[in-house]
């Protein structure tokens, strides 16, 4: 069973349906049972066409619960004649799933889970499991999240079209796919690497810098993984990662799709999050990083979304360029309470010489830290200081 193959035809098959009238929950149901059957049928009967099967077996299923469902019989005017099997409409529905899944009604956890879903391709129970939460619970996020964007998939003008409304935009698109990807690895799907999938899925089907800059950031991203850990499943800073470990050949293909995009003079947030990480990819060693151009792109991206977060690290490149002085001057301009606030605040004093401040500080960041890595992390960096001042 080519599991790959079924994912990569879902969002097309559920496009063809909602544009046959179905709405979209009915639908998205009728498809997931459609991937059900071919997972049960089709390694002793592989069909010829295998996106024609799908679409003939979900447009029944969509057929028999829609007659069967005597509050919904006003929609019978769609469904008095099944189309004939065969090969399914070359017309792709992909990017007009994506904009749906991103409705502005949708809260962001929402409209991840239905992008993972519909366009994905990927199970309740797996998308459950990724997020760590019981397939109950997921179940019912993804019917709610059904629900709310059925109302608003096709109006009568547009159905006689051929085609979506799309409420949703390119940023809120792109902001789904990258908390996808930012959940990382969990459970038995690759979230980041699934986030890539979609995003270079999202990049063949609309030409814009952003999806761009937002691919190129992922595979660069992405292409320092190996080296984030160590064997013992400790944290390994930037600095301190074995470079030899890292992709090559996904930095260079981000750094190529990044240069294209920067070229076309329409600077967004993601193209200057990527040139961010293309500095730091490019140095042969964490001593020879830019931080000078890292800063000018810092202050580039605080001009595009003026974030708390954004100015945060823009300080600790700072106190990389100009020293750690410099570095704790911009960090007292912002928020103690934002997060990782107090282990920036400790590694700047670190680099000052103030081991004792340094010390309380990655103790007290720690105890702040959303995970269980990062708390041992900032622990050890707390009980290396304090060893360093004991007597011997």
């Amino acid at each position: 069973m080519d599991e790959a193959l079924l994912r990569s035809l879902t969002p097309s098959v559920l496009g063809i349906l909602v544009r046959r009238g179905a709405d979209f929950a009915a639908a998205e149901d009728a498809v997931q049972e459609a991937l059900t059957e071919a997972v049960r049928t089709w390694p002793a009967d592989p069909p010829r066409e295998p996106k024609g099967w799908l679409v003939t077996v979900a447009w029944r299923r969509f057929l028999d619960a829609t007659r069967a469902d005597t509050a919904r019989r006003r929609r019978e005017d769609l469904v008095d004649e099944e189309p004939a099997p065969g090969p399914a409409p070359a017309v792709d529905d992909t990017l007009q799933l994506y904009f749906l899944c991103a409705h502005p009604s949708l809260t962001p956890s929402s409209a991840v889970a239905l992008t993972l879903r519909a366009v994905g391709g990927l199970t309740t129970r797996q998308i459950a499991q990724a997020y760590l939460v019981p397939e109950a619970t997921m179940a019912q996020r993804i019917s709610r999240a059904k629900r709310t964007v059925s109302g608003h998939g096709v109006s009568p003008a547009r159905r006689a079209r051929g085609r979506f409304d799309r409420p949703g935009d390119v940023a809120t698109v792109l902001r789904v796919l990258y908390l996808v990807f930012n959940e990382g690895y969990s459970g038995d799907v690759d979230l980041a690497a699934e986030a890539i999938r979609l995003t270079r899925q999202l990049a063949a089907r609309i030409d814009h810098p952003e999806v761009a800059g937002l691919l190129a950031l992922m595979l660069i991203h992405h292409a320092r993984r190996a080296g984030r850990t160590a064997p013992d499943g400790s944290l390994v800073p930037l600095a301190e990662q074995d470079r030899g470990r890292w992709d090559t050949g996904a930095i260079a293909e981000g750094v190529r799709i990044l240069q294209a995009a920067l070229a076309r003079d329409r600077l967004g947030e993601f193209q200057a999050q990527a040139a961010i990480a293309a500095l730091h990819a490019d140095a042969p060693e964490a001593e020879q990083t830019d931080w000078v151009q890292i800063v000018e792109w810092y202050d580039e991206l605080v001009l595009l979304t003026d974030s708390p977060v954004v100015r945060l690290n823009r300080a600790v490149a700072v106190g990389e360029a100009d020293g750690p002085r410099a570095g704790l001057a911009a960090l007292a301009a912002l928020d103690d309470a934002l997060p990782r606030h107090t282990a920036v605040a400790a590694y700047l004093h670190e680099r000052d010489g103030d081991g004792v401040t340094a010390a309380r500080l990655y103790a007290e960041a720690a105890r702040k830290a959303p995970n269980l890595a990062e708390r041992d992390h900032l622990m050890r960096h707390a009980a290396r200081l304090n060893s360093a001042r004991r007597p011997p």
